[in-house]
């Protein structure tokens, strides 16, 4: 889902990707960001990337 975001595509073409609902991706997005003590999406992107955790 984080290469999703980092394509910059919004939540629902994440949904629409994953064929999962527009709600699911907000939630885990959500964990997402908490797990990797990230204020924005944007810097999630970044600390993943930096913590090698997504290929960019």
């Amino acid at each position: 889902m984080l290469r999703l975001v980092a394509a910059g595509l919004p939540n629902t073409g994440v949904a629409l990707e994953l064929g999962i609902s527009e709600h699911t991706v907000k939630f885990h997005l959500e964990a997402v960001l908490s797990k990797l003590g990230a204020r924005s999406r944007t810097e999630a992107v970044t600390l993943a990337a930096r913590r090698g955790l997504l290929a960019l």
